[in-house]
């Protein structure tokens, strides 16, 4: 659900445009809005693209896409804000985050990611060895082996042994 309604939105920015006199914040605090520049930002989406730049929109960009608004802030020296309404991007911080990406890794970052779930990550932790493997392994490896797990195991006894250390806090008293 959003938080502001089309018509919303568009009473709020006829109102500017009339009354030219007032400026963005008194326009904001008359409609209860916490920033002008969300005023600022409907103004500019409505006189570039009327009431259509007000809707609700949700679209995916290609990489090409991408980089050719990205171009064209640059060769004309626009703001973010002014970039996104030109285009018709409705959450004006996303020219930012592209910015940012393609000047962290190029072109290949502007590339759409597949969108749901992400993969859980492969654990670290290796499979535990069958005995069978252990007959094939050299002494040295099952000593290596056997002296970090030691060397482990230690560690782990240690950092308990610290933990229970600790002094415990005083019981909280409850208020009646």
């Amino acid at each position: 659900m959003t938080k502001y309604t089309e018509q919303f939105k568009l009473k709020v920015v006829r109102d500017y445009l009339t009354e030219g006199s007032d400026g963005l914040k008194t326009v904001a605090q008359r409609h209860g809005i916490a920033s002008h520049f969300t005023v600022r930002k409907w103004v500019l989406a409505y006189q570039l693209h009327g009431d259509a730049g007000l809707r609700k929109k949700r679209s995916q960009y290609s990489a090409e896409f991408k980089l050719s608004v990205l171009q064209h802030m640059w060769d004309n020296e626009l703001s973010i804000v002014q970039t996104a309404a030109r285009y018709d991007i409705r959450h004006h911080a996303m020219v930012g985050i592209w910015e940012r990406a393609y000047r962290d890794s190029g072109v290949e970052a502007l590339a759409s990611r597949p969108r749901g779930k992400p993969k859980p990550m492969a654990t670290s932790v290796p499979k535990p060895d069958s005995p069978a493997d252990d007959d094939k392994r050299s002494r040295e490896e099952l000593l290596a082996e056997v002296n970090q797990l030691r060397m482990e195991l230690a560690y782990l006894k240690k950092l308990d042994a610290l933990v229970r250390a600790r002094p415990q806090p005083a019981p909280k008293k409850k208020r009646k």
